[in-house]
């Protein structure tokens, strides 16, 4: 199910990985997450990623979480397969593995464990892209230890791979970087925002293509995407500052992220737990009970007609 569109617009949610008593992958839940996400109006999810606790699973379990989107989905949402290792040989067999199973688009993480060059970078991600070259590829690059990749490394890139489609870039005060990399491409690069969609009203109007939230906020955040794309700047802050103190309070940690994250799926009936993998983050009590507060706020606006977002059925098996 491959294609060399640049059709990936707008939210492109990542689903969680959903887990039972025992820590084993909830098949039965994740079939949930993607009712609920078509449900909403998106287009495109992705998995497994940073907010699916990727770093958790075994390489198996990544490749098994997307064969289960990709066959639930069945076409009536495109899926974006991470397939991300510090190991160019373990992300290729990743990669062609997630394009035998159906995926639409293929996404890889730079490698950021150590401080590389980016020479090395270019190598890795070089071969990388010509191991698949019939799939559309998505870059990420988070870098909390310093800048992501260059804008000269970027145009290099796609001028050699043509199967470079898409950029997610999650940093503050990147709306420079972002002109500078849709003239230096000529806007051949879909350009996406990650980090919660924390900074997308800052780039909607600089061009970004679309962002890449957690699931939970998706369809909220989809109608701020078109509101403001549409220049309806005041509808489209109004409803991003309902739902900001949820964004930013849980990705002040990943893993507070994840907890949140999951809360928030159960508030909204999608979910009936918010396990997270071990080493996982153990809120306080008082954490607790605000991120309870804040996600009943979040579902309270959801049935405030004023903002016209389109009702999403509870899925819950």
């Amino acid at each position: 199910m491959t294609t060399t569109d640049n059709d990936l617009f707008g939210v492109v949610p990542i689903i969680p990985t959903p887990f039972t008593e025992q820590e084993e992958i909830d098949e039965n839940a994740l079939r949930n997450l993607v009712d609920f996400a078509i449900a909403g109006g998106i287009g495109a999810a992705c998995l497994p990623a940073y907010a699916s606790e990727f770093y958790k699973l075994t390489d198996d379990e990544k490749l098994r979480v997307v064969r289960v989107a990709v066959d639930h989905a069945a076409g009536r949402m495109k899926v974006v397969a991470q397939s991300n290792h510090p190991s160019l040989k373990v992300a290729i067999r990743l990669a062609q593995a997630n394009v035998d199973a159906g995926a639409d688009v293929i996404s890889l993480a730079v490698p950021r464990i150590f401080s590389l060059p980016e020479t090395s970078l270019k190598a890795y991600l070089s071969e990388f892209l010509e191991a698949i070259p019939n799939t559309p590829v998505l870059i990420q690059d988070f870098n909390p230890g310093g800048s992501s990749i260059s804008v000269s490394f970027i145009q290099e890139l796609m001028n050699e791979h043509p199967n470079f489609k898409y950029l997610k870039l999650e940093e503050p005060l990147c709306a420079p970087k972002f002109e500078a990399i849709i003239e230096a491409t000529k806007g051949k690069i879909g350009l996406f925002e990650g980090w919660g969609g924390l900074y997308m009203l800052e780039l909607v109007p600089v061009g970004i293509q679309g962002v890449m939230p957690g699931l939970a906020v998706a369809d909220i955040l989809q109608r701020v995407f078109t509101l403001r794309r549409n220049g309806e700047d005041a509808k489209a802050f109004d409803l991003f500052e309902k739902i900001m103190p949820q964004i930013f309070f849980s990705l002040q940690n990943m893993e507070l992220f994840h907890y949140a994250e999951k809360e928030l799926l159960m508030a909204r009936g999608v979910l009936s737990n918010s396990i997270a993998r071990k080493a996982a983050y153990i809120p306080d009590a008082s954490s607790v009970r605000y991120i309870r507060e804040l996600n009943e706020r979040v579902v309270e606006l959801l049935n405030d007609e004023t903002y016209a977002i389109r009702p999403v059925e509870k899925v819950l098996a």
